[in-house]
């Protein structure tokens, strides 16, 4: 690798732990419930970071940096998981579209959402564990859903469309992961 690739290679790298680690931040401050950064960021993380575990870790660990913020709670691990699954969708969209970006956000929001609350139920007491009670946890979780889908459309335009601007800028057509 020359030492002008290897250059904008560190330069690109830079710029997109820039955006993850804003984005991380970006939850410390005050904000609708679950209008949240992170899971567009683990897209984001997915389809720009080449290594699969470092896709996988970086978003982890904005999680975890900011959950010493906020704290932690039963079934964590769950919430985790799934960011790590949507770190792995993120690399089915290396080179999408908006629409594609779209797309994998929707489903990663609605997973999400489903498996979250699912656990909620499951590992929790709030809700009897019952047929009625899983129901009861969903139907209680719709007004943060909307959030949360606002936040991902929000937070995906502008990690990946200020990525690409940036590249448009810069004359760069690859979009490679580093």
């Amino acid at each position: 690798m020359s030492d002008a690739s290897r250059s904008d290679q560190n330069l690109k790298l830079a710029l997109i732990a820039g955006m993850i680690l804003l984005a991380a931040l970006s939850r410390l401050v005050p904000h609708p419930w679950n209008f949240s950064p992170l899971e567009a960021m683990a897209l984001f993380a997915g389809a720009h970071i080449g290594r699969r575990w470092v896709s996988m870790l970086v978003p982890l660990l904005a999680l975890f940096v900011s959950d010493l913020f906020l704290g932690f709670y039963e079934g964590i691990w769950v919430t985790y998981l799934c960011f790590a699954l949507i770190a792995l969708a993120g690399r089915g969209l290396r080179n999408a579209s908006a629409t594609r970006i779209a797309v994998f956000g929707l489903a990663s929001a609605t997973g999400f959402f489903i498996v979250s609350n699912f656990s909620v139920w499951a590992l929790g007491t709030m809700y009897p564990h019952t047929a009625a009670g899983l129901l009861s946890c969903y139907v209680s979780a719709i007004p943060y859903f909307h959030n949360q889908l606002a936040g991902m459309a929000f937070y995906s335009l502008v990690l990946f469309g200020g990525f690409a601007l940036v590249q448009r800028a810069r004359g760069e057509a690859n979009t490679q992961p580093v």
